[in-house]
Order: structure tokens, then sequence, then C-alpha cells
């Protein structure tokens, strides 16, 4: 019997020995509480616009009204965050396979950003350049960093976007082997169906079955 790509790289456990239900929850939790923390400092931020102080008097209105602007954007990209975390969490909690997508599509958004940004970086590799000068004088070994070729540059960078994109995609395919053990729970509920010749009875949560005897004919008889 063939099995399709997607049956061979199922499987109900992750981690080793975690389930893919109680990944998915705690994974769900996890980013809620990291779309809170952004939200308090942000609110933190726009509650005390006086310790953001700028140098140039003359633009400083117009780079506090960007600063605002861009702190209410994301705020409300946190507030969403924690909606669709929130979301993902509960289907998996209460087996509702359509509460785990917006989580699964945002997941996938997130994978193809860090993958243009590694193609990005391979295709114009004087950027990682350009921002090692952009960061402050103090920053911890900026000049060590800035001594090593733009050949080892990329292949730091490249390596290290590597792994964070390979721990995505086990990421992702956990809460797709969640949303595929949910949805195949959700098809076990079906407790009757009715076949040709006789009736088959699941007895769920077990995948065998009972079949009722076959309807006899009657005998007739002939002079």
């Amino acid at each position: 019997m063939m099995l399709s790509p997607w049956d061979r790289w199922y499987s109900s456990t992750c981690c080793l020995c975690c389930h893919v239900r109680t990944a998915t929850i705690i994974l769900g939790v996890w980013y809620m509480l990291i779309n809170a923390v952004v939200l308090v400092i942000l609110f933190t931020a726009l509650s005390d616009p006086d310790q953001y102080h700028l140098t140039s008097a003359e633009l400083a209105n117009d780079l506090d009204v960007m600063d605002d602007a861009n702190m209410c954007i994301a705020s409300a990209i946190s507030l969403l965050m924690i909606l669709i975390c929130g979301m993902a969490t509960y289907g998996a909690y209460k087996l509702h396979a359509a509460w785990i997508i917006p989580f699964f599509c945002y997941q996938i958004f997130d994978f193809a950003l860090n993958t243009l940004v590694a193609v990005s970086i391979v295709v114009y590799p004087n950027t990682i350049q350009d921002y090692l000068q952009q960061l402050p004088e103090n920053f911890p070994y900026k000049e060590e960093v800035a001594a090593l070729s733009s050949f080892c540059l990329v292949l730091i960078v490249l390596l290290f976007i590597s792994c964070i994109l390979a721990f995505k995609a086990y990421l992702i395919a956990c809460v797709w082997n969640c949303y595929r053990y949910v949805c195949g729970r959700g098809s076990s509920e079906v407790l009757l169906y009715v076949t040709t010749n006789d009736t088959t009875v699941l007895l769920p949560p077990y995948d065998d079955s009972v079949r009722a005897p076959p309807k006899q004919r009657p005998l007739s008889y002939t002079a």
C-alpha cells in the first residue's frame, strides 16, 4: 500500500515524548506570553513619551509622530497575535481544528519572511556590513565582528538563519500534525454508516467495527 507524503511524515508525538496536541497548547501559550510582554512594553512607552528625547529640535515633532504611529501599529499586531495564539490554544484543547488554521498560516508567513531574509543576504552580502556600521559604538564585540571578512560574516549569518528555519519548520510540522490529529478525532465521531449489504457500527475510540449480520433471504420451495 502506497502512502502519501503527508501520511509518511505524520506523527502524533514530537520532541521525543510530547504529544502534538500538548506541544501546540504549550507553543500557543508561549507565543501569547511573548506578545503580552511586548504589548506591556509598548503601552509603557506610549504612556511615558518623555523618556524618548531627540537631539535635533527641528525634526523632533515629526519623529515623535512617527514613533507613536509605529508603536500603535506594533501594539495592534501584538493584540492580533495574542488573539491568533489564543485561538490555536483553545482549538487544540477543545479539539476544534478550524481554530488552529490562523496560527498555522502565521507560521507559514513567518517562515517565508525568514527565508526571504536568507535569500537577500546571499544576493546582497554587503548589507551585513551596512548593518554593523549602524550599530552604536558601545555595542559589544562590534569591532571584532566588523574585522571579519564578508564571506565569513555571510557564512555565520546563513548558518544561524538555517538553524532558525529548521526549528521553525519543526514547529510548523508539530502544529500541522496536531491539526490532522484533531481532524481525525472529529471524523471518528461518526458512529453509523450504511453500506449496500449490511450496517457497520464504529465504536470510538477503537478503530475496529462491529458488523451486523447480513439480511437473510427467505427460502422458496417448489412443489
